[in-house]
């Protein structure tokens, strides 16, 4: 693979970090960080030296990556960050990742 694709590949690549705690169920999960390349590998990289847990969904995270940092997740994405939400507390409630 040449440089010209690999750099490529990685702009197309995607990322988006949410913020939600579990415990205060009152609040709508956040952005805490989006990017894409270079920013998207180093949220992903974070996320792994922590043990956060990832889900792959390029559309989800195409729509949140339009919403601003620090801004709450829009009305119409609540459903399927949901979806995604229940099934890290799952998981973790599981023994199988961090502690919700």
């Amino acid at each position: 693979m040449d440089k010209k694709t690999d750099s490529k590949m990685k702009f197309d690549e995607i990322a988006v970090a949410l913020k939600y705690d579990f415990i205060s169920d009152s609040d709508v999960p956040k952005i805490l960080a989006s990017g894409r390349g270079f920013i998207a590998q180093k949220i992903l990289e974070t996320a792994k030296k922590h043990n956060i847990p990832v889900e792959e969904n390029r559309p989800l995270s195409e729509a949140l990556a339009k919403v601003p940092a620090g801004s709450e997740i829009p009305m119409e994405l609540w459903s399927a960050v949901a979806e995604i939400l229940a099934q890290i507390y799952l998981l973790e409630s599981r023994g199988g990742g961090k502690n919700p």
